[in-house]
């Protein structure tokens, strides 16, 4: 397969897709959409995401938006590494901290809404709209976690789970969000980052990180 993954360094949603290729060993071509500069807003992307966001993965030709869609494409596409697991309850679990993560906090947190705060209440609302809409979901994600995480989210395994985890902790860390708040949370990510794929999926190391974020 020909994979094309158009993505922006530091969105969470690519950063997610970014890490179950690299945990799945999966080969692709990087095309940067700089969201600052809105390139996600002219017509040529347009016309392959009409949502006008990243990420966006081509394959063979054939596009899909969404990254959990994408995730999970590439979970039955690519089985080995799995990274859900055999248990039904476990999955279940699995992506329930994924819907939680990328359905109750990062939309909410998000670029697009963070600019309307700020322009309808300014940029000190915009910070505490970012850092209480963080802590109101891991105060959810918190207790979920003490009760089945491992040196992982769900286990001692990396799932879809902790492709998830990460770039949101590093929004909160954008946010200045008190982390000692969430010990569970905070020790699982702590093992994330000691792993090859977490590292090479990591923002500072795509092509499109401007050298003094690196």
């Amino acid at each position: 397969m020909v994979m094309i993954l158009y993505s922006y360094f530091r969105s969470s949603c690519s950063w997610r897709v970014r890490l179950v290729l690299a945990l799945k060993d999966i080969q692709y071509e990087y095309q940067p959409v700089n969201l600052l500069s809105g390139d996600q807003l002219a017509d040529e992307y347009g016309s392959v995401n009409p949502m006008n966001q990243v990420p966006s993965l081509e394959v063979d030709g054939k596009v899909m938006t969404q990254s959990m869609s994408i995730m999970e494409f590439l979970e039955e596409t690519y089985p080995k590494p799995s990274l859900l697991p055999d248990d039904p309850f476990q999955r279940a679990k699995v992506r329930e901290i994924c819907e939680l993560i990328g359905s109750g906090i990062q939309p909410v947190q998000n670029l697009a809404v963070l600019k309307r705060v700020a322009a309808l209440a300014g940029d000190e609302a915009r910070r505490r709209w970012g850092r209480e809409a963080i802590e109101r979901g891991f105060g959810a994600l918190e207790p979920i976690l003490a009760a089945s995480a491992g040196t992982c989210c769900v286990g001692d395994t990396a799932t879809l789970a902790d492709c998830c985890l990460v770039p949101q902790v590093f929004n909160a860390s954008r946010f200045q969000v008190d982390m000692s708040q969430f010990p569970t949370i905070s020790r699982v990510h702590g093992h994330l980052e000691t792993l090859e794929p977490f590292q090479a999926a990591h923002f500072s190391r795509q092509p499109d990180c401007p050298p003094e974020l690196r």
